[in-house]
């Protein structure tokens, strides 16, 4: 792990920051998933979490300890939808302006919520590193702090905590499947696990449409890969440095799933939870029933990651079978 990477004490101490800001998601299982996938599946139900998604852990972490300086000058970010709404509401919080930087197809209805949340959203460019690079350029010139969505050993922190809620209400996890676009969410896991509970498998889940992280991650370096998944929370196409290193050191497996499944696992959440998930999250639940027999047996928790989904994702999912 490279000195850069966030601690177990981290998390611990980033969760005594975030938790007057944020909820204590639930932890619910399901006989329904059992029987379609012969395991004890139970969810953590982050689509629950303020906002929609687990990045308000990571991102309230993160600006609450900002010097003043940094938060008079404003932050500046690059978000397909759900850390831009995270850095928003937590710069609203804490008295900095922010802006966010999204590619022009973004979600609209992650954009329209990032206005609400008072941030200055600029559409540029057609994937996320394009807005990241115009979002650092912006920064250097106006002196303003860049937020990256994933080199941030504070944000990882922060999102480690719903870890930390996992493990307390559940005293026995054989896995963990989490959502993987940058890889956060993965890391803060991972983090969490290796201390609390170092026999749990914590397995990273990725659209084969996206796969830069499961490629870097297989590769041992940063790799960049085509990018076409309709899941705007995976939707990356290179790896990042920091998660990457704890990702190599601590993640048992990396999956990959198909666009197809991503839609299936939406309308198999509305069937069996009743609760909505975006495209990111229902990857967790795809993997699970590809991979059923390698579960067969064991107690898996699925990170529902976050539950903004457009009402387009929706429809569609619904009327798949």
């Amino acid at each position: 792990m490279t000195p850069e990477a966030a601690t177990f004490a981290d998390v611990v101490s980033a969760r005594r920051v975030v938790s007057p800001h944020i909820f204590r998601t639930p932890l619910r299982h399901y006989p329904a998933l059992d029987d379609l996938i012969g395991a004890e599946v139970w969810v953590k139900h982050e689509n629950f979490q303020i906002l929609g998604s687990f990045k308000p852990r990571g991102g309230i972490n993160l600006v609450s300890g900002l010097p003043p300086e940094a938060l008079e000058a404003g932050l500046i970010t690059a978000s397909t939808g759900n850390h831009g709404q995270s850095i928003a509401f937590s710069g609203r919080a804490f008295g900095a302006r922010v802006t966010v930087v999204s590619p022009s197809g973004a979600n609209p209805t992650k954009v329209a919520a990032m206005r609400h949340l008072g941030a200055e959203v600029v559409l540029r460019g057609d994937v996320y590193e394009e807005c990241s690079d115009y979002a650092k350029g912006v920064a250097e010139k106006e002196g303003r702090r860049y937020v990256d969505a994933a080199d941030e050993p504070a944000l990882i922190a922060g999102v480690g905590t719903y870890g930390l809620e996992i493990f307390e209400d559940l005293d026995s996890v054989d896995a963990i499947l989490v959502p993987l676009g940058a890889g956060s969410g993965a890391c803060g896991a991972c983090i969490v696990s290796d201390v609390v509970s170092p026999s749990t498998e914590v397995i990273g889940v990725q659209s084969e449409a996206a796969p830069a992280a499961y490629l870097s991650w297989k590769q041992k370096r940063i790799v960049t890969a085509d990018m076409s998944t309709e899941a705007e929370g995976l939707a990356t196409r290179t790896a990042y440095e920091v998660p990457q290193a704890i990702l190599r050191d601590s993640l048992e497996d990396f999956l990959l799933v198909s666009e197809a499944e991503v839609f299936d696992a939406i309308r198999l959440f509305v069937e069996h939870t009743h609760t909505l998930v975006e495209g990111a999250a229902a990857c967790s639940l795809a993997a699970a029933l590809r991979h059923r027999d390698r579960l067969r047996g064991k107690r898996v928790v699925l990170v529902a990651s976050g539950g903004n989904v457009s009402p387009d994702h929706l429809r569609r999912a619904l009327a798949a079978t």
